[in-house]
């Protein structure tokens, strides 16, 4: 069929798969782009399945813009970054999904606009918001549980209670096949008065997914909508992503619970030990220390790189996990909030199953009553 060849080089390069791995499951794909030979249409199925691309998409006189329906913070090497994955436009279009329903549920059943959306600005000190989310969410030091994973899965549903819905996944929907990659984003939050959502993408380690909720979450207080890194580290340009990394700073490690502290030789156990107390990467520590004037900024750099290093290859030892009982991971995915709302909706015959099935990212009917049953619901 006649597509043009500038559709699947955009389409191939949108992709972001390697030009070997494509030429090798595609081996015409340099004629199909010079136009010396073209696709048959299951050709150009399998393509646009390969690449991720809707299939509409090939047939238009031109690539398409696809903006972002969210300010994107993030950077590489202090430059803003160009484009979005597959991966990334597709969760971020699941999540609005989700969202648009439940505002819809919010209105009908007459819920209340959540409180904190937007009752901060950027003109109130750092330290001054991060206890105040610390306070609300009721995440104090010494409280957050034995391990990474429980002070997760506290901040979580705390922040839950408030009305946010958390949703939390290393995949594209349900598709293992679509991993999520960390190095492109650690979150998102689409903030709404009535429906806010935090995303945080769950193919980074235990303790980066908490610095990049405590991230999305201080987002949703100063009340806009945001894709960006969440990295502790990052100076950053913007004065919205360097207030929310101060107050995220300022909710996970109190100022307080450092700056009365014997620092002595700080060295890897130190910080181990400092990072376990907080439930946080060595990174968050170091950065609080070098915010507070508790160590100078050569020796800042001197540890830097090292912990860097060795949390990436922790990350990578974690990623090689298995995927987790369904049932426990899948309301996780898309809010326990969102899910208990959806599945009564649906049992009570205002939703869909086929709308349920396609939010909730699976289609056996025997699971959406085996989840029911499991959360209570049924």
């Amino acid at each position: 069929m006649a597509v043009t060849g500038d559709l699947l080089a955009w389409a191939s390069e949108r992709s972001g798969l390697p030009a070997e791995d494509l030429a090798r499951k595609f081996p015409k794909l340099s004629e199909w782009v010079s136009g010396t030979t073209h696709p048959t249409l299951k050709q150009l199925e399998r393509f646009a399945k390969t690449t991720h691309t809707p299939f509409g998409y090939l047939f238009l006189p031109e690539p398409p813009d696809e903006p972002l329906p969210v300010q994107d913070f993030r950077t590489r090497g202090g430059r803003a970054v160009q484009h979005a994955s597959p991966d990334l436009l597709d969760t971020i279009y699941a999540c609005e999904a989700r969202q648009e329903w439940y505002r819809d549920f919010a209105v009908i059943y007459g819920e209340d606009e959540v409180e904190i959306v937007g009752s901060l600005t950027i003109d109130v000190d750092p330290a001054e918001a991060g206890a105040r989310l610390r306070e609300t969410l009721a995440y104090q030091v010494g409280s957050r549980g034995p391990s990474w994973s429980e002070a997760f899965r506290r901040l979580s549903e705390h922040a839950e209670d408030l009305g946010i819905l958390v949703m939390v996944s290393g995949i594209v929907g349900s598709n293992t096949h679509r991993p999520l990659d960390p190095d492109e984003f650690g979150g998102f939050a689409l903030v709404d008065r009535l429906a806010p959502v935090v995303f945080v993408n769950g193919a980074d380690s235990k303790a980066a997914q908490i610095f990049t909720l405590a991230h999305e979450l201080a987002h949703v207080w100063l009340g806009g909508s945001a894709l960006d890194d969440a990295d502790p580290t990052s100076i950053g340009t913007q004065a919205a992503e360097q207030w929310c990394n101060a107050v995220a700073g300022e909710l996970l490690v109190p100022a307080s619970s450092l700056t009365q502290r014997d620092l002595g030789a700080l060295d890897s156990a130190e910080l181990d030990a400092f990072a376990a107390e907080f439930r946080v990467s060595t990174l968050v520590v170091l950065r609080r220390l070098l915010d507070l004037g508790s160590i100078g900024r050569a020796f800042y750099w001197s540890r830097y790189e090292a912990e860097r290093a060795r949390l990436a290859d922790l990350r990578l030892a974690s990623s090689r996990g298995g995927g987790g009982n369904f049932y426990n991971t899948q309301p996780v995915r898309t809010s326990k909030r969102f899910t208990r709302a959806l599945i009564a909706d649906t049992l009570e015959g205002r939703t869909l199953y086929r709308d349920a099935f396609r939010m909730l990212g699976f289609k056996k009917e025997a699971a959406f009553e085996e989840l029911a049953r499991r959360m209570g619901v049924a």
